[in-house]
């Protein structure tokens, strides 16, 4: 892996792309019942997992991290730390994140830690992997990542990225039956199907959820990880059954993209919550300039985190406008 540490932190910084918090790309936040909020995000050496609390959302950018845990030295869960996601389900905070072992850094897989008590100061411990239901053969069997967790009307469903044998990698969706296992069989919502989720990888991964005004919309990344990064629309009606693919309608064109004037490369795996207004905002990663300042853009660390306030235009579908932030 390169040394993150030796590139510089640059670009143009306007109103429009100034960074929430910087080199933290897949950023998630979330709020506790008391309103607390929290952030995570995969660190630039993808080797540990951090989280920060505050009272306040503009306080996150100043707030201390909490070192929760760092990576193993060989076997599972030894590299490629990423994407963690901080979730209060089945009565107690899990994180959710994806790693690769130092004998095969590509073999990714889902993991997860869990904590009885106040994520900020109680101990974490392992679960171990995310497992299928006894149904499924195939979930997590290959390059699996960028699970997310929501909740409806009693039932809990997780939806990540997979690569299940095939070139692309495809977005999933199943029922969770505990923390750690689902409760049915994968059902496969998207693959890379236009021009623009297929520039250096076919890839749609970083799904996130959001519920409005009787619909759900799942936002998911796709392509590779330089400026061609860009974020993906589908959307559901919340009576249908999100389990079919078929309730989902997939939108023909990204609705979050590299945007020069404003200084915003490669958007995306973003991630959802409300302030204190009730108003949902995006939380979502992005480069202050174009290409790139390492060999890979994956190792490149200058993704920071960015906010906007969501809006809806006269059919009620989500607007993502970089720079927009309503306090």
């Amino acid at each position: 892996m390169e040394d993150w540490q030796n590139i510089e932190m640059n670009g143009t910084i306007t109103p429009d792309n100034d960074p929430f918090i910087v080199q933290r790309a897949d950023p998630f936040v979330c709020r506790g019942a008391d309103g607390t909020w929290y952030f995570t995000g995969s660190y630039p050496a993808y080797d540990r997992i951090l989280l920060r609390s505050s009272q306040s959302l503009e306080g996150l950018s100043e707030a201390n991290e909490r070192l929760i845990w760092v990576k193993h030295e060989h076997g599972p869960m030894s590299w490629h730390i990423w994407a963690p996601e901080l979730h209060y389900v089945f009565g107690k905070w899990y994180i959710y994140f994806a790693a690769g072992e130092a004998e095969n850094i590509w073999k990714i897989r889902p993991y997860v830690l869990e904590c009885a008590g106040d994520p900020m100061t109680d101990e974490w411990r392992e679960l171990g992997p995310m497992l299928p239901c006894a149904e499924d053969p195939v979930s997590f069997t290959d390059f699996s990542l960028d699970a997310t967790i929501f909740n409806h009307r009693g039932e809990c469903y997780y939806v990540w990225a997979q690569k299940t044998g095939s070139v692309s990698s495809n977005l999933y969706i199943a029922q969770m039956e505990a923390p750690n296992r689902l409760k049915t069989v994968m059902t496969m919502l998207t693959m890379p199907d236009y021009d623009w989720e297929r520039v250096m990888f076919w890839v749609n991964e970083g799904p996130a959820v959001l519920n409005h005004d009787g619909k759900f919309y799942l936002t998911f990344s796709a392509s590779g990880t330089g400026s061609c990064y860009c974020v993906g629309l589908l959307c559901a009606d919340e009576d249908s059954d999100l389990l079919d693919p078929r309730s989902w309608k997939k939108e023909r064109y990204p609705v979050l993209k590299t945007d020069p004037e404003k200084g915003i490369y490669g958007p995306g795996h973003n991630s959802f919550a409300k302030d204190d207004a009730g108003r949902d905002i995006m939380v979502y990663h992005a480069r202050t300039y174009d290409g790139i300042r390492a060999r890979d853009p994956l190792y490149d660390p200058n993704r920071h985190a960015h906010w906007l306030t969501v809006e809806y235009d006269e059919n009620g579908m989500p607007v993502f406008t970089p720079g927009h932030r309503i306090r």
